[in-house]
């Protein structure tokens, strides 16, 4: 009886722990929360990987701010510093050599075009503009051009790519940010991203991003590390305003935990169709989409 006793304090000061462990701020929220899940946004602009508006281009973006739909998009630091906008580390699925430019080395994809070989950070920002977007006239767009083109007509939310542990563009970026005049707020899935906000613009709601990393690719995501991420084991460190989580997993404990017990803000993504976008309506408050246009327009209400 004594040893059933000794194991049901045990796991109740492990369940204990473990909440702790995933609450969220509770304390002190932006006031501009409701403000961000009125908007419906688009992934990486609303883009077309097929026509003249890809992924995270000007194109897709400027017809983003034409919809009234809020943008989701990407920044990372190039060789020389400079924020720029595109979602992998590698070039290669997106950014292609101008014809006739190809270097023997390229890297040969799977459907026979060739890419870009080497990650944003092997290239200054004009090495940068040599190489166009797919099959469009489309460069890779400044941090900056990209803000003065929206200047504040949709809100933003702003990815930070930290690959590893420096979290220089959390600190570059937010200097170009701090004269920027609309709405915006920041996530990653780095966990030291969300943190630099913590420490440091605790006004600005922060997010931090989330998969069910094992079911994604169970060889790569092996390690320890995702299984923290994936059940949010960092949020007593980074106090996120919201969680944006796989929709796919949204059954996931953890985000649960935080948006039916924490009152936490969940954002979802990617929602890939309109019969997606009902089916998660009364399970997340911010909607990220691609691959389709929302029937009822760029807002949630």
């Amino acid at each position: 009886m004594k040893l059933v006793i000794i194991c049901l304090i045990i796991l109740l000061v492990l369940a204990v722990l473990y909440l702790l462990m995933l609450m969220p701020r509770m304390i002190g929220k932006p006031s501009d929360r409701e403000y961000f899940a009125k908007f419906l946004y688009a992934h990486r602009g609303l883009h077309d990987n097929k026509a003249e508006a890809p992924e995270n281009s000007m194109a897709a973006f400027r017809k983003a701010v034409d919809g009234g739909y809020g943008i989701e998009l990407d920044v990372q630091l190039t060789k020389d510093n400079i924020p720029v906008i595109f979602h992998d580390y590698e070039l290669a699925r997106i950014a292609r050599y101008e014809k006739g430019k190809e270097p023997q080395d390229a890297v040969k994809l799977d459907d026979g075009s060739i890419g870009v070989k080497g990650k944003v950070c092997d290239y200054t920002y004009d090495e940068l503009l040599e190489f166009h977007l797919l099959n469009s006239d489309e460069k890779i767009p400044k941090f900056t051009d990209f803000l003065e083109m929206v200047s504040g007509k949709v809100p933003l939310i702003i990815e930070y790519k930290i690959e590893f542990k420096d979290v220089s563009v959390c600190r570059i970026a937010d200097r170009i940010l701090r004269d920027y005049k609309g709405k915006y707020c920041i996530e990653s899935f780095n966990p030291l991203g969300v943190l630099w906000y913590r420490k440091n613009h605790t006004e600005i709601m922060r997010g931090q991003l989330s998969d069910v990393f094992y079911k994604e690719d169970p060889v790569h995501y092996r390690k320890p590390l995702y299984f923290l991420l994936s059940n949010l084991m960092f949020n007593f460190l980074t106090k996120p305003d919201f969680i944006a989580y796989n929709q796919q997993f949204e059954n996931a404990l953890a985000r649960r935990i935080c948006r039916y017990l924490y009152k936490n803000i969940a954002a979802a993504w990617t929602i890939k169709s309109q019969e997606n976008l009902e089916a998660n309506k009364d399970k997340f408050d911010i909607f990220i989409f691609d691959s389709f246009i929302p029937k009822n327009g760029p807002h949630t209400i």
